[in-house]
């Protein structure tokens, strides 16, 4: 199973049907989501600060995460 997977099985449903008890269940699901996408984010966002370092490795990593937060256009 691919992490994908594995995290929307670990969250769960997060699209709403139109039943108001299963609804409060996916909006819960869609918080979680929504918390974990945030905090990945941040780690790639602490990681683009790496862009400008001279060392090789870094600088590779902080130029491919700046470009990925530049790509989808937040943080």
């Amino acid at each position: 199973m691919e992490l994908y997977g594995v995290v929307i099985k670990l969250v769960g449903p997060v699209m709403p049907i139109g039943e108001t008890r299963e609804d409060e269940k996916r909006l819960e699901n869609l918080k979680v989501l929504c918390d974990l996408i945030d905090k990945l984010l941040t780690d790639i966002d602490d990681v683009a600060q790496y862009s400008s370092r001279e060392e090789y490795s870094m600088k590779t990593a902080g130029i491919y995460a700046s470009k990925f937060i530049d790509r989808i256009g937040i943080v």
